[in-house]
Order: C-alpha cells, then structure tokens, then sequence
C-alpha cells in the first residue's frame, strides 16, 4: 500500500483533500453513491481508469475510512466495496462540485464517454430543489423513490434519501413516487443548468406520472 500523502497544512480544506483529492477519488464516490459495486462493475463505469490506479484508490480510500470491503454470500461470492457513513457525507461535496461545474459543460465531445446515470446526481439535485420549494422533504411527501427513463437506458433516485444509496440502475425497487420520461437534450440542459425540471415539465419536454407529492408539484409547477 503506497504511503499516506499529506499537503501537512493545519487547515480543514487541506485535511479534505489528502483523503478524496487524488485523481478518480470522487468519481469512485459518485459511483458507489449507488450501493455496494464489484471492481468489475466500477473499472466498467470509468471509462479510463487503469487497473492499478482503481485497486490503489480503493485501498487509500478503505485506509481513510471513505468506504468497506466485503464478501456477497454464495451464489454471488464477489467482493463488493460500499460506501461507509463518512463516504456518504461526500454526497453534497459531489452536489456543489457538479453546481459549480455546470458552466464548463458544455456541448459533449466526441471522446466524452457518457453513461445514463451519471445524469443521477444533476437530476437529484435539481428534484431536491423542486422538494425544497414545495416546503416538503422525503419524510413529509416531497420526495421518495423517483424512476428516470432516457433513451440510454434506466435509473431511479432516492430524493430526499438521508441514508443508504442515492440512485441506483435499472428499474426502481417498488412503486415510484414519481416517473420522468425525457430526452437525454433535456437531462443535458438540466445538468448545464439550462432549464430546471419545473420548467421541463411546463414544455412538455419531461412526462410526469406518480401519485407522490413530487410528481404533483411537477405537474402543478
């Protein structure tokens, strides 16, 4: 295991960043912020990590209690690596990271490699602002279980969600509070910071369905 890096700065900034500010710390963490994933699962939704570089950044990151290691009982007998409680307080590190990133955006390159739920963290933090504005969190009905369908593929989001994972891929576990049907145009200029979701829905660019009380503000929006 390499040695552990140090800016050796007495300040909370410093102290942050010799856990989670090597290259493709965060973006483990964006990943895992989904729930428990195999090295084979993560190495394939980061396009252009190495081998080595991934194994290293798990390990530096189990060291800095940032996330675990564990076994799946059989018939999986993978090792799964999960966020611990500490990993999980990175969620609104990666929320005001995105905010503040959403200028340099821009139009996709051709060598930009895309995956639908990497829009997850963008979209959450779009919808926790629409919960913010109804007065309401997940516990009161503005939240809950929300299932994404782009054209790439699904996911779904926990809005509101104060532990556990935050998204996930694939159909959403149980009824969804709410179901958004757009273009993945759209999911882009929400991410740019283009349009809100509210908007979106006013133009007719994302479907709304859902008895929970997201999905009627939405549609009341």
């Amino acid at each position: 295991m390499s040695p552990r890096r140090s800016y050796d700065q007495y300040c909370s900034a410093a102290r942050a960043l010799d856990a989670v500010g090597d290259r493709w710390t965060l973006l483990i963490v964006r990943e895992l912020l989904a729930g428990p994933r195999r090295y084979t699962d993560l190495h394939a939704d980061l396009p252009g990590v190495s081998t080595d570089v991934l194994a290293s950044r798990l390990k530096d990151m189990e060291r800095e209690g940032l996330t675990t290691r564990r076994r799946l009982p059989p018939p999986g007998a993978a090792y799964v690596y999960e966020l611990t409680g500490q990993g999980r307080l990175l969620l609104p590190v990666l929320q005001a990271l995105g905010a503040w990133g959403q200028a340099a955006l821009g139009e996709r390159r051709p060598t930009d490699a895309v995956r639908a739920h990497w829009f997850a963290l963008p979209l959450l933090r779009a919808l926790d602002a629409v919960g913010a504005g109804a007065g309401a969190g997940e516990g009161a009905g503005g939240g809950g279980l929300v299932e994404v369908r782009l054209e790439e593929g699904l996911f779904h989001l926990r809005v509101g969600a104060e532990e556990g994972p935050v998204y996930g891929d694939g159909p959403a576990p149980g009824e969804p509070d709410a179901t958004l049907v757009l273009d993945t145009g759209t999911c882009t200029a929400i991410s740019r910071g283009e349009s809100t979701v509210a908007d979106a829905v006013r133009d007719g660019r994302v479907a709304v369905s859902g008895d929970g009380t997201l999905a009627k503000t939405l549609r009341e929006a």
